[in-house]
């Protein structure tokens, strides 16, 4: 739905009294968006205006077709407010906002939630070497905003009917990325795409180890380059070199795995493969063991790693530690990854004193077994689920068969071959 520019200026003042113009451009000044790149404030600008309007729109008793192809803009031309922020001429795209209105509510998204991580403060940026697409982060770390391509957009449009309804039978309890929200950008006559997700990773434990599984062999170590960073993206052979192992309890692995087989069997069915495990690992006894030294040395350190340091989540008293007192005051349990918002809910609900932080649970989360040698925290969803085996996919299996072998465990085979050599692969990571 197309709006004049009008709609983003501020309302003229029809009292002639300086005092009260200024005090209507001072109370406007509270939503600046202000970011480092205009097209981060494009974003911030177009999801509050997106969340704003659909809080005047009743939701649908049921999603139509028409749904899944319907989209909401507005252009924004030569406006005055806000000018050293945004582009004095923009416009916003938001894909099929019902049907992502309805994901969220299923994922236990609220919307204002949503709006308020994406909108306080700018998300930061990070980039992916290999896709040269940007990563940001919402500032409280629980939104992934990814940069798609239109082919990636396309992608979606034609995935999201299937996504959607796969979401409602399995009443939410799934690996699979939860998708919160799809954007056009347009500025300075380019056009950017964003695709929001929740973070698989915690908002508030740090990630000490990160892992990239495909289950494939063939040049699946990280570079030199990546290993030296503060925390590297390791994959396959690195997992392997370390003799890495998962240790939870045998139920817990079994409800894993049987999550794991009917995502995958879904991805299969609509001949996707070339997706990814992304495993974190939190070790619960590194800020405890950097206390006692901290303790000993009189040296002032955090043990916390430079993202942790976002500002908290609105409502919250103050900042937040990654011990394992921490852990224990989230509520989380070994058996709440994943989980629906329904089941959440009814686990949450016998912890005790847990607060307001219940609607901001790790949802990937299992916490290592008794009998693992340290205490950990996995964090592990399926990632990448946009790749299908078409032409061009079809055509890199053969030219790396013809390089390494048709022995060789490349990462471009057939979606059958993949599923089964992923799932051997992930069932041996645990000890």
């Amino acid at each position: 739905m197309a709006s004049s520019a009008n709609s983003s200026n501020p309302p003229s003042a029809s009292a002639s009294k300086t005092k009260t113009k200024k005090k209507h451009f001072v109370s406007q000044k509270v939503s600046v968006f202000r970011a480092g790149n205009p097209l981060l404030s494009v974003f911030m600008w177009g999801v509050n205006h997106s969340i704003n309007e659909l809080n005047h729109v009743p939701a649908p008793v049921m999603l139509l077709p028409d749904d899944f192809k319907a989209n909401s803009k507005i252009k924004v031309n030569n406006h005055l407010f806000n000018k050293e922020n945004l582009p004095s001429n923009f416009k916003f795209k938001e894909y099929c906002p019902q049907v992502f209105r309805n994901l969220r509510e299923r994922f236990g998204v609220d919307d204002l939630d949503y709006q308020i991580s994406l909108t306080r403060h700018a998300p930061y940026s990070e980039c992916n070497v290999r896709s040269s697409m940007l990563f940001h982060r919402s500032y409280d770390r629980r939104h992934v905003i990814k940069q798609i391509s239109s082919e990636d957009v396309a992608d979606m449009h034609s995935f999201l009917s299937d996504y959607h309804q796969y979401v409602v039978n399995c009443h939410g309890n799934t690996l699979l990325p939860q998708f919160l929200g799809m954007y056009r950008l347009s500025a300075d006559s380019e056009d950017t795409y964003m695709l929001v997700m929740r973070n698989v990773f915690s908002h508030r434990l740090t990630i000490h180890r990160k892992y990239d599984l495909k289950g494939s062999l063939v040049s699946r170590e990280a570079s030199d380059k990546e290993k030296v960073k503060e925390l590297p993206t390791l994959k396959d052979i690195d997992f392997l070199n370390v003799n890495q192992k998962l240790f939870v309890e045998r139920a817990e692995k079994a409800q894993f795995m049987e999550k794991m087989r009917r995502d995958v069997e879904f991805l299969t069915r609509l001949k996707i493969m070339d997706y990814s495990l992304l495993l974190g690992i939190h070790e619960v006894w590194r800020p405890e063991e950097e206390e006692e030294e901290e303790e000993e040395g009189g040296r002032l350190r955090t043990g916390v790693s430079p993202v942790s340091a976002a500002p908290p989540p609105a409502g919250s008293s103050g900042p937040v530690g990654t011990g394992e007192e921490d852990y224990n005051n989230l509520g989380l349990a070994p058996h709440m990854y994943g989980q629906s918002p329904e089941t959440q809910g009814l686990l949450l609900g016998k912890g005790p004193g847990l607060g307001d932080g219940l609607s901001v649970l790790d949802v990937y989360a299992v916490h290592s077994s008794d009998c693992s040698p340290r205490n950990e925290v996995y964090f592990m969803g399926l990632i990448d689920i946009l790749t299908q085996y078409d032409t061009k996919k079809k055509a890199a299996h053969a030219a790396k068969t013809v390089k390494h072998g048709a022995g060789a465990e490349i990462s471009t085979v057939n979606p059958e071959q993949y599923a089964k050599r992923f799932m051997d692969f992930i069932a041996n990571i645990f000890a």
